[in-house]
């Protein structure tokens, strides 16, 4: 793998900026977002005043602790469009979720948030070694998942030549890499291991294509799966972050010299992390959950955005903002198994250090009597094990889950392949069969 480092002239003057510099402009931006916010979402006039605080308040960074969070059931409540801060006829686009817990959570740009936008993913693609006149194959979700046109933009706006070819059609993802050749390919890392399978089955091997860096998001990933990626596709996996209540992809993202968390674009999302049980602020360096405030947004300014991405704020090092730690779960998606919190990341990091099991797994809860239960349910890398052996991984892998994470589990291996795949966009990584009450 050949790391394309950019020399500091390649960097905007924000990446370099001093602390204070960077501290005094994201004041400014955020007093201003304050006041668009309060002037014309009637949501947060009332959430402002009812916590008694008023965009004048703001006299520092640290104030902002004074404002009420956020939470996505909040967009829930103001659907369609009554977080919007601008006029509907100056939105020129709209996102949203599937909506599969609830009504959707619909969000809007104006140009501006489009520039910004492909501007901060743009940045995003250059610290992970794009550079202007490099093929890029998108392999995200068009539509209103914001993944595919995120990264469409922020590609063309580097300069960088797009193919658009979206999530699923496995084989015509593999071909295309193949005969186009591109450099990079922006995709989650559950469907890249499925681009990589499927060059196994056509006979191939992923490490001989063009392919150079992989810029992977929309889901947590652990180092185990970069670890897995890089040896079996020989590109340089980096992680970038977003979601599309704060803008979408290109919130943070990695340096390729560094790979040691995403950068967070400080000078248009200011990040806190905070106790996920009393709301309090926490230090840098401590676990916590995320929390979003927009710098720059007009469309919909977002205040103090519950991500529930638990995670925790590094020191900067390749720039000067600081970075996010790896997610290591969410605080909403917590499975608690008999007292026990237990994170999907947890058991995928145990998995991958068996080299005879491929990174595919699904946990499956279900109740017996008025007991949890958890099942996880893995895959061989193939199918040369004898049952004895089979046996004996199971034992292993449910031992390791005891002693690590310290729930006891029933781990079942499914033959290569056994596991489901998705072909457009995020694993299935948990199935909750408990009754609903």
């Amino acid at each position: 793998m050949v790391q394309r480092i950019p020399a500091p002239g390649d960097l905007e003057p924000i990446e370099r900026a001093s602390r204070d510099e960077l501290q005094a402009l994201q004041l400014e931006r955020m007093q201003w977002t304050l006041r668009h916010a309060y002037d014309n979402v009637p949501h947060y006039r009332a959430a402002f005043d009812a916590a008694g605080v008023h965009p004048g308040d703001l006299k520092s960074l640290a104030d902002l602790a004074k404002f009420p969070f956020t939470e996505k059931k909040t967009l829930r409540e103001n659907y369609p469009f009554g977080l919007f801060a601008v006029p509907r006829e100056k939105v020129v686009r709209i996102h949203a979720s599937s909506g599969t817990t609830g009504k959707a959570t619909v969000v809007g740009y104006t140009q501006n948030d489009i520039d910004t936008w492909a501007g901060v993913v743009a940045r995003s693609i250059r610290a992970a070694g794009g550079r202007a006149g490099d093929m890029v194959h998108i392999a995200y979700g068009y539509g209103l998942f914001t993944g595919g046109l995120g990264a469409h933009y922020g590609a063309e706006r580097l300069g960088c030549t797009v193919i658009p070819m979206s999530g699923g059609q496995t084989e015509k993802q593999v071909q295309l890499i193949c005969d186009f050749k591109p450099d990079i390919i922006m995709v989650t890392p559950s469907y890249m291991l499925n681009i990589i399978e499927e060059f196994s089955r056509q006979g191939m091997d992923a490490a001989d294509c063009s392919l150079k860096v992989g810029i992977f998001g929309a889901e947590p990933w652990t180092d185990a799966m970069r670890g897995e990626i890089e040896a079996r596709a020989g590109i340089d996996a980096v992680d970038i972050y977003g979601l599309s209540e704060v803008m979408g992809p290109g919130v943070a993202s990695e340096c390729i010299e560094s790979k040691d968390g995403p950068v967070i674009w400080e000078d248009h999302f200011y990040p806190e992390v905070i106790n996920p049980e009393t709301g309090e602020v926490v230090a840098d360096g401590e676990e916590g959950e995320l929390v979003f405030t927009s710098l720059t947004k007009e469309a919909l300014p977002i205040i103090r955005y519950r991500t529930r991405d638990l995670t925790r704020l590094l020191p900067p090092t390749s720039r000067s903002m600081r970075r996010m730690g790896k997610i290591t779960g969410r605080s909403d998606d917590m499975l608690i198994i008999r007292g026990v919190n237990v994170f999907p990341t947890q058991i995928e990091e145990l998995i991958l250090k068996m080299p005879l099991l491929a990174p595919h797994y699904q946990l499956v809860v279900w109740r017996d009597g008025h007991l949890d239960k958890l099942d996880v349910l893995a895959e061989l890398r193939d199918n040369s094990q004898s049952k004895d052996s089979v046996d004996a991984l199971c034992r292993q892998l449910e031992h390791q889950i005891k002693t690590f994470v310290g729930v006891t589990t029933r781990v079942t291996l499914m033959a290569a392949d056994g596991i489901e795949r998705t072909s457009t966009g995020k694993a299935r990584r948990v199935i909750d069969k408990r009754p609903k009450s």
